[in-house]
């Protein structure tokens, strides 16, 4: 498991869940299954997890726990299935956001511009669309919205344009063939900092995240009981903002409802006014924790 992804937070954010006995909680995201073994080593009575992943690569992970209902499918799917696993409410819902370490450090799975790698990206293999599509068929002003979308990458129409010039000489396959593309917009000095925004942008269109995302912070609404813990970890700002909004006024783009006498209509209580960030031990051991951000909010009683 610490060989596939070492999780972020995790005594922080487990514990943050206020696990009780006898309830039903939620891992949106599998991955190595560390924040998983961590809430079932704190289960009690008949509790029961369950834990989401549409890599098939992550469910290898499991552990033979029979408190632990696997699901292969997005987290966007959340109240489907637990419906279909026999719960009409959960008491607390975690999700690391993160892209897996063992996704970043498999070459072949193109996630990552330090290997030499054919451009794919995608989180499951069954999706249609990799990122080697999208950097060769998408049109000028696609691209355009892509990056400055989904990577805030500053000159995104300059870098899109390049692309699509460079493509005409020959298709852009692999992860050195699409570095090399880039090379005229990336300065000597912090490059890394601009190519990672590139495919960050691309991954995130590849698996529609941001999509994947607002449908599961909708059904979490549906799905929390009064009283559960909703506890997600961020890695990047666009996440994070959507994640602050959601909690702060019950939808993703932060517009804060009111009564007829103007009193706030929230349904959540904020745990956590502030992100947690991880400590300095934490970010030396496991350096893609220095980006993480984890946010809680409790569901209010509005009954």
């Amino acid at each position: 498991m610490s060989e596939y992804h070492t999780p972020v937070l995790l005594k922080e954010s487990v514990s943050a869940l206020a696990i009780r006995k006898g309830g039903v909680y939620v891992d949106a995201t599998f991955g190595g299954g560390g924040h998983s073994r961590e809430i079932l080593s704190r289960l009690e009575g008949n509790s029961k997890l369950i834990a989401y992943d549409r890599d098939p690569e992550a469910l290898k992970n499991a552990p033979d726990d029979k408190r632990l209902i696997l699901v292969h499918n997005n987290f966007r799917f959340l109240q489907n299935y637990i419906r279909l696993n026999g719960f009409d409410k959960v008491d607390g819902i975690l999700a690391d956001l993160g892209v897996s370490s063992h996704q970043f450090d498999t070459e072949e799975r193109g996630f990552s511009f330090r290997f030499d790698a054919r451009l794919d990206m995608r989180m499951s293999r069954m999706s249609k669309i990799s990122a080697e599509d999208i950097v060769n068929d998408y049109d000028e002003d696609q691209l355009t919205k892509v990056l400055r979308e989904w990577g805030e990458v500053d000159n995104s129409r300059r870098v899109a344009r390049l692309i699509c010039s460079e493509r005409e000489k020959r298709r852009i396959i692999t992860t050195t063939d699409f570095n090399n593309v880039l090379d005229p917009v990336i300065p000597k000095f912090g490059g890394h900092k601009i190519l990672a925004k590139i495919y960050q942008a691309l991954r995130i269109e590849v698996n529609g995240e941001m999509k994947s995302l607002e449908g599961f912070l909708n059904d979490t609404l549906k799905v929390l009981a009064p009283g559960g813990r909703l506890v997600v970890i961020t890695y990047h700002s666009l996440e994070d903002r959507m994640v602050k909004n959601f909690m702060k006024t019950g939808n993703t783009e932060g517009v804060l409802n009111k009564d007829f006498y103007g009193n706030k209509e929230t349904p959540f209580e904020l745990i956590t006014r502030k992100p947690v960030l991880p400590q300095e031990e934490e970010i030396s051991s496991n350096t893609r924790a220095r980006s993480a951000k984890l946010r809680v909010a409790e569901k209010k009683d509005i009954n």
